[in-house]
């Protein structure tokens, strides 16, 4: 059985299809990359993936659960880490992350928070509400309580953006070592140097579809340039 399973998904806003009958599965292990340009439906899928948008035809099935019938569940087991850093306004971060382990249902959460703030390196920013932090504090946060739960499957929205090298260094060697223990990643970028450099696996998308899926290639950015523009 495939940790992550679609068959034929496509998704149309209007007169756009921004996916056109995708099939993909990852077994556990990997770090997958999903690639393409901007519009290309590397957002949508995920979307899709994790029961936020409802796809007009084909199913999806994460560690066993069909997304739409059972999206709760499925929410409950994996971590989403968006593209928009969008954490309550209203609550300060660290509240943030006692909301997130009680709706995760999480006993004996404190440890994991207070090592998440140490980890990322931002506790002198407990007691600060979500609105005044800023945009890289903000993306912290929402690695944090992504990975909070210790899931065995993690959905990214570009991992790295608003990170800085210091930081972004740290959060690829975490997950390239969740990969080792067994754990999984499937992370969507635009970013060529990203992908080559983490993923175990890809696929790269132009227009909603599918135009290439295996191992990353020594000569990315050509390779890369080569589908979008003309594949």
């Amino acid at each position: 059985m495939f940790l992550v399973d679609v068959k034929e998904l496509s998704k149309s806003f209007g007169s756009v299809r921004a996916v056109d009958s995708v099939s993909l599965q990852l077994k556990e292990g990997e770090l997958f990359g999903l690639l393409g340009p901007n519009g290309s439906g590397k957002t949508t899928i995920i979307k899709c993936l994790t029961g936020q948008v409802r796809p007009d035809a084909g199913s999806v099935s994460v560690s066993g659960l069909d997304v739409f019938k059972e999206r709760v569940r499925v929410r409950g087991v994996v971590g989403i880490i968006p593209e928009q850093e969008s954490p309550p306004s209203f609550l300060t971060a660290e509240e943030y992350l006692f909301f997130a382990a009680k709706v995760r249902r999480m006993k004996d959460f404190k440890g994991a928070i207070d090592h998440w703030f140490d980890f990322l390196e931002f506790s002198d920013q407990r007691k600060v509400l979500c609105k005044d932090l800023s945009r890289g504090t903000r993306q912290k946060l929402m690695f944090a309580q992504g990975f909070l739960h210790d899931p065995s499957l993690a959905f990214i929205d570009e991992p790295l953006v608003n990170l800085d090298p210091l930081i972004q260094k740290k959060m690829k060697d975490f997950l390239k070592k969740r990969v080792k223990e067994g754990k999984t990643v499937f992370l969507s970028t635009h970013s060529l140097e990203i992908a080559k450099e983490l993923c175990t696996r890809l696929c790269i998308l132009k227009q909603g579809k599918i135009v290439y899926s295996g191992k990353p290639k020594r000569n990315m950015e050509g390779f890369f340039l080569k589908l979008v523009k003309n594949g």
